[in-house]
């Protein structure tokens, strides 16, 4: 004979429908004032990532300007040694 192995209920244990939550407890005037934190830090955020992008933009532009006549002839895609 087998032995049969008792079955535990080790599921998880059910949440609560009553359980209490961390945005129950915190007063409604800190919540509001962390979401506003929230958005000023994302839009801090934003505004630096765009004007990382703007100081590359304008990096890219004066390298392009200052490049010398040897920089663009040997960018050129033209073989030109057929021209001599």
């Amino acid at each position: 004979m087998k032995k049969k192995s008792k079955q535990k209920n080790q599921s998880k244990p059910k949440r609560e429908d009553s359980a209490v939550t961390l945005k129950d407890i915190i007063n409604p005037d800190l919540l509001k004032q962390l979401k506003d934190q929230q958005e000023e830090l994302k839009a801090v955020e934003e505004r630096k990532k765009e004007a990382e992008e703007q100081r590359k933009r304008e990096e890219r532009r004066l390298k392009e300007k200052n490049k010398s006549f040897e920089d663009l002839l040997n960018e050129s895609g033209m073989n030109w040694k057929e021209f001599k």
